[in-house]
């Protein structure tokens, strides 16, 4: 499974927005590359910030 597709299924299976330190470790994936991912499918409208540095699906 891709970076992206594993940060998508954490947000989905989450009941609260997350942090994108919360997204690496329930992922596995290094934060940077959770940065990378997040700035990404933020720009394709695939997630969204409700509240500054937390992230959720649209």
């Amino acid at each position: 499974m891709e970076s992206a597709e594993k940060i998508i299924e954490t947000l989905k299976n989450s009941s609260e927005p997350m942090k994108t330190s919360e997204i690496a470790v329930a992922t596995g994936i290094d934060k940077k590359i959770v940065d990378k991912e997040i700035k990404n499918l933020s720009t394709k409208n695939i997630i969204h910030s409700p509240k500054r540095c937390y992230y959720s699906m649209k």
